[in-house]
Order: structure tokens, then C-alpha cells, then sequence
């Protein structure tokens, strides 16, 4: 198959443990050919299709000059087996903006993933709205008026940025309440912006786990992102200690009930994040941790994602 890939620079990769070049590596040890470029190297023209600036690549073996470049091309997305959606966040205008091409490619019979629809409907923070039963006390909004009154009534609680990765943007204001004023009044922008509050899960301190769900059906292991040095956040970009772990029974009761779902609505990979037993959001855009759970348990995310690809291509063909 011809893959192309629709990610950040390919020199930003940190290879040890990046996903997306998991996918690649897995795929060309199938001989799939690999294709990259940037969101905004695709572009259309009346009269046209979908078209990227995109370059071939052969992958080296070499840890920092991991790539060669065969060739770049004009391409049409339409012309290859797969387009993979693989921008990190944030989800900003210009995000938004690359679903709509990617939507008008699929109109041109290109085979996208994930759904760029569904990217669109499943915003990180707020997919976890429709699933109210397996969350913790959450409130949506820009008053500070509201956020003081959450506050009054859970005494301990997490604010954070609709918008945010990585942990960016994430406050805990514990019982005594100091500085929620400013704190709140910063992240809505003086009640301009819509943000998140949750009450706080005690059970962060034993990691906030990742749960990969692969076409509808778990991986059988998550990594606890453990929080570090009094960290409240457990994310790997803010400090936190990946561990992985099998899956205890709630993370398999949430995973396989959304799992389905999800799926069907053309999500074929996802990142379920879960603190204790409440589900804390829902990973669309470019789900990773997919090299540290393969190199702590030997089971291999990226084989059984590439297994996924294959046959999702094929029935889409068959359509």
C-alpha cells in the first residue's frame, strides 16, 4: 500500500518514542510505501483534487538520521491506499481547517484515518460529555461565577484549557481556595473563553493510564502516567513516569463499551484516558504511547495498528 502520512516535521520526531514512527516502521518492515507531509501542505483548487507537497520516504535504521528522502511529488491524496491523519494538537482554526480538505479528499475517494468527521466531532476534552456515567463531576463554561460555585461544592478540583496538550494549562485548587480567582480569571480570559473543571481523583497518584483502543477492541495494556515531584500531572511532557500495566476491570468495562462506538463513527484509533475508574478524556488526533507499552510488556501496539490499517483499507475498497 501507498501510506501518506499527515504529520508534524518529520525532523521534530524523537523516534524512541513516537508513535507516529512506530506506525512507519511497522509498515515498511510490511514493504508499504511511506509518504509524509505537513497539514499545510495540502491544498485545493477548483477544477482539482486534493493535492499534497508530499516526500517519499525509506526509513535508515539510524536512531537520528532516520529517514532518507527518495522523492517529493504533487500528489493527489485520492491516489493513495491510506491517508493517516497524524497532526498533534492542539485543535486550533487551522486544524479544523485541514479536516475540511481531508473530508473533500474522502469525497475524491481517498480512505482517511481517523475520520476526519469524526476528528471534528470528538473534541479531546469534551467527547467524554456523552458518556456522563463513567466521569468524574465535571462543569463546562466561562463563568467564574460557576467555577467558584463547583468549587464551593466538590473543595478540591482541576481547571484546564479546552484546547490544551500535554498537561499545558492544567491548575489544581485545593480546599482553601487560593487563588481560584486568578486562576479562573486566566484561563477563560475574563469569562471570553470556555474551559473545564472536574473534581479532583485522589487516584491520580497512581497514574493517569492510557488506554489504546485499536478498531473497537483494547490493547491489553495501559501506561500509568504517573505524576513526579509533587506534580499533579501525570502527562509524559509535564515529568510524569510511563508504567506500563494490564488493564484492570473497569479500564476494560470503559474500554469496551466506548470501543464499538467509536469505531463505527470511523475512529480507528483511540486514546482512552482514565484516572482510577472515571474516564478523563477521549484522545482522537494522534493517540501515542504506543513504543513505551510495546517495550515494557513485548506486546507490539504498532502490528496489531498496522493489522488494523490493512484490513480497514480493504473493506473500504470493497465498498
Amino acid at each position: 500500500m501507498k501510506l501518506l502520512f499527515v504529520a508534524d516535521p518529520l525532523d521534530t520526531f524523537k523516534t524512541y518514542k513516537d508513535s507516529t514512527f512506530a506506525m512507519m516502521r511497522e509498515a515498511a518492515s510490511r514493504g508499504h510505501e511511506l509518504w509524509a507531509c505537513e497539514p499545510q501542505q495540502v491544498v485545493w483548487q477548483r477544477g482539482s483534487l486534493v493535492q499534497a507537497q508530499a516526500r517519499r520516504i525509506t526509513l535508515t535504521g539510524d536512531a537520528q538520521d532516520w529517514y532518507d528522502e527518495q522523492e517529493q511529488a504533487l500528489i493527489a491524496l485520492s491516489s493513495m491506499d491510506a491517508v493517516l491523519m497524524r497532526k498533534d494538537p492542539p485543535f486550533d482554526a487551522e486544524y479544523l481547517y485541514a479536516t475540511h480538505l481531508l473530508t473533500q479528499a474522502e469525497r475524491e475517494g481517498a480512505h482517511v484515518f481517523n475520520k476526519p468527521q469524526a476528528l471534528r466531532e470528538h473534541p479531546e476534552k469534551l467527547a467524554i460529555l456523552e458518556f456522563p456515567l463513567h466521569i468524574a463531576p465535571t462543569l463546562v463554561t466561562r463563568s467564574i461565577e460557576a467555577v467558584r460555585a463547583f468549587h464551593a461544592e466538590h473543595r478540591d478540583i482541576i481547571l484546564k484549557p479546552l484546547d490544551g496538550m500535554g498537561g499545558a494549562g492544567i491548575f489544581r485548587v485545593k480546599d482553601d481556595g487560593l487563588n481560584l480567582g486568578s486562576i479562573a480569571e486566566t484561563l477563560t480570559r475574563d469569562g471570553a473563553q470556555t474551559i473545564m473543571v472536574q473534581a479532583f481523583l485522589p487516584a491520580i497518584s497512581e497514574g493517569d493510564k492510557r488506554v489504546l483502543v485499536i478498531d473497537g477492541e483494547p490493547v491489553p495494556y495501559a501506561l500509568a502516567r504517573i505524576p513526579q515531584g509533587g506534580e499533579v500531572r501525570g502527562n509524559l511532557a509535564a515529568g510524569g513516569k510511563g508504567v506500563a500495566q494490564p488493564l484492570s476491570e473497569s479500564d476494560w468495562a470503559i474500554a469496551r463499551e466506548l470501543g464499538p462506538i467509536l469505531a463505527s463513527r470511523g475512529l480507528l484509533l483511540v486514546g482512552l484516558d482514565i484516572i482510577g475508574n472515571r474516564l478523563t478524556e477521549i484522545n482522537v488526533t494522534s493517540p501515542t504511547c504506543f513504543q513505551e507499552i510495546t517495550d515494557q510488556t513485548g506486546w507490539n501496539v504498532a502490528q496489531r495498528f498496522v493489522d488494523a490499517l490493512e484490513s480497514a483499507v480493504s473493506r473500504q475498497q470493497r465498498q
